[in-house]
Parts: structure tokens; C-alpha cells; sequence
């Protein structure tokens, strides 16, 4: 059974681990690979599984294929941690996936921006409530790209019964600050940025992050929750200059490549992360080389 809304807050204070979609070498999904990585992700402790998020590479998959995952996501975890699932597109696709994701057994949906173009603020709270109240189960929105949230429209969200989160991926601290202090602790706040910003936004008040370096890292990715938590600021930045600064150095260098290096490590260190999908590039011979060395030398591949 679904967690309710007010059950699901205390559980997203945390790591949201974000689980590739593995596809083999002809693109097909391997639900056997995606099951077993899940597994593994919550034998290693994360607090939660996000199924078809942006590392899930949802916009690559048919409707069909991203409930499947909804639904072999639930089965792995059994119920051990929450499962959260991705929705995007255009309003009536998020909906009918979002009451998809709620049949299936998921316990909440991250609402992805819509698919394409600007929008006024009221065109963007009809997507988003518009999903909201399509399900009884814990919605947040994902504030990334062209979906661009001011305090006044985050407050208007948060006035919806099950929305319970915001998830920020615009790394502009500036505005982020500002949506909390008109919120306050009706959300739960996440970072959504990437791992390498986990110090900036819990030292302005973020209470969990969602990570796509859990593929691979699990126990890092967990050490830096800790020591974020506890405030113990240099013991954060240490762990990002020794283990994720490395990998994202690659990452950042062309774009989409946030999926596919953290695919391509998973592959260099025997889990199987797959192919990506059109329209992500793979790595280049120079970057697979790059990405390599630095696995070597955080000593995590010989």
C-alpha cells in the first residue's frame, strides 16, 4: 500500500537515489538490469527510488515503457523504501502516467517540467496542480529549465493538499531563498542540482537532495547526506573534492552528459548502466578515457 502524503515527508529527509533506465546495445529496456540495480540501491541504505526521473531518462521512453518501470521499480523495492515516479510531457500524459504511477503502487510523483517552451505563471499552475489533483497520493514539482517558479507561485502550489515538496534544479540560491522564506515548512526542500552542490543548498536549508552519483557511489553519496545534515561543512566539501568533483570535471563538459557518464561508470565498474537513448550522446573516446582515470584514481577501479 501507498504511503499517504503526510507519511511520505519524514521519509524524503534524505538521499532520493535516481536510478538509470538501462538499455541494452539495440536500445531496448532490460527490466532484469533496472530491477536488480534497484535492488541494489536500497540494500545500500538510500531513502528513496525516483523511477523515470531526468537520469531515468523519462522523455526517451513510450508511455508503455515508462510505466513498466513504474512497475518493476515497486516490485524491487517490495516496500522497503518510497518509490517515486516521474511525469512530464503535457498535462493529460502527466496525468494519465501520474494515475499510472498511483495504480501501480508508487508512493509519490516528481513532476518534471512540461515538454517544451516558456510559460506565464498561471499556464504553469495549471500543469502542476492540474497533476496534483489527478492523484491522492504526494506530488512535488521540479523546478529545472523553462519551468521557472517564483515565491508566489510555489505558494499557490503549496496551498494543494498533497503537494509536500519542491525539488530545485535552476541553482539560483538566490530565488530559492526567497520561495522558502515566503513557504516556510509547509514543503519539504530538496536540492536538485546535482551532488557537487549539496553544500550550497543545505547551507541555505535544503533537508535531502536527489542524487544520480548513488548509481555508483552509494556509500559516498550517503556520507555527504550525513555530514551535510550535521552541518559539518568542510567534511562535505572534502568529500566532493575527492569523490564527485572528479566525475563531474567529465559530466560538465558536453551536454546530456549527466546520464551518460554516470551510465558509462556504472558499465567501467562491472554494473551495468547500458546505452543511452537519442537523443544523448554517448562518450567520446578522449571523455571515456578522462572518465576512466579518474575512477583509477578515487580508487574505485584499477
Amino acid at each position: 500500500m501507498s504511503l499517504s502524503p503526510s507519511e511520505l515527508r519524514a521519509r524524503l529527509r534524505g538521499v532520493l537515489a535516481f536510478p538509470v533506465t538501462p538499455f541494452n546495445d539495440d536500445l531496448s529496456l532490460n527490466p532484469d538490469a533496472f530491477q536488480s540495480h534497484v535492488d541494489y540501491l536500497v540494500r545500500s541504505g538510500l531513502h528513496a527510488i525516483v523511477a523515470a526521473g531526468g537520469t531515468g531518462e523519462l522523455y526517451s521512453m513510450t508511455p508503455a515503457e515508462i510505466v513498466q518501470v513504474y512497475r518493476l521499480a515497486v516490485d524491487a523495492t517490495a516496500g522497503r523504501v518510497p518509490v517515486i515516479a516521474g511525469v512530464g510531457y503535457n498535462l493529460a500524459l502527466a496525468q494519465d502516467l501520474a494515475r499510472e504511477a498511483e495504480r501501480a503502487g508508487a508512493d509519490a510523483i516528481l513532476m518534471l517540467p512540461h515538454y517544451y517552451g516558456r510559460a506565464e505563471e498561471d499556464g504553469l499552475y495549471r500543469y502542476y496542480a492540474g497533476i496534483a489533483r489527478s492523484v491522492g497520493i504526494a506530488v512535488f514539482p521540479y523546478a529545472r529549465d523553462a519551468a521557472v517558479f517564483s515565491p508566489q507561485l510555489v505558494e499557490r502550489l503549496a496551498e494543494i493538499p498533497n503537494v509536500i515538496a519542491f525539488k530545485d534544479g535552476q541553482a539560483d540560491l538566490r530565488t530559492w531563498a526567497r520561495i522558502r522564506d515566503r513557504v516556510g515548512d509547509r514543503l519539504v526542500w530538496l536540492a536538485g542540482v546535482g551532488d557537487d552542490m549539496v553544500n550550497s543548498y543545505f547551507a541555505a536549508g535544503a533537508e535531502g537532495f536527489t542524487s544520480s552519483a548513488a548509481n555508483f557511489m552509494p556509500d559516498v553519496v550517503l556520507a555527504l547526506y550525513r555530514a551535510a545534515r550535521a552541518g559539518d561543512f568542510p567534511e562535505v566539501n572534502a568529500l566532493l573534492a575527492r569523490w564527485i568533483q572528479p566525475i563531474f570535471n567529465v559530466r560538465a563538459r558536453r551536454r546530456g552528459y549527466e546520464v551518460t557518464t554516470t551510465k558509462e561508470a556504472m558499465n567501467l565498474l562491472g554494473r551495468f548502466g547500458g546505452r543511452v537513448r537519442p537523443p544523448l550522446a554517448e562518450l567520446n573516446d578522449q571523455d571515456r578515457q578522462d572518465l576512466r582515470a579518474a575512477l583509477i584514481q578515487m580508487g574505485l577501479l584499477t
